[in-house]
């Protein structure tokens, strides 16, 4: 039998930001947090849509191209696991917040 070999030079291409975007750059490098979660949510939604833009055109034969499909919807899906974990941790600690005895 013959032994599977995993698939190499593949990797995820998720870019985090080192440093805060230059959201709010104005009053010191302060940025809103509302701010800069709305602008993370404009890049995922940016995802899904070329996601749903590169399936679109691999159904429709304007590419032949499985892996360019394939890549942009596993990038959408990463993102938008992240943002929603993300959102499910800022409930939680208002939640927390909220029971908090004074």
């Amino acid at each position: 039998m013959s032994s599977i070999n995993g698939i190499s030079g593949i990797s995820p291409q998720i870019s985090m930001p080192t440093a805060a975007p230059s959201v709010g750059q104005a009053d010191g490098g302060k940025g809103n947090f509302g701010d800069l979660f709305n602008s993370y949510l404009e890049k995922v939604d940016g995802q899904q849509q070329t996601s749903n833009t590169a399936i679109n055109d691999l159904l429709t034969g304007k590419t032949q191209d499985n892996l360019s499909a394939v890549s942009a919807v596993a990038e959408a899906d990463m993102s938008f696991k992240l943002l929603l974990g993300v959102r499910n941790k800022v409930i939680e600690a208002y939640k927390q917040t909220m029971n908090m005895q004074i």
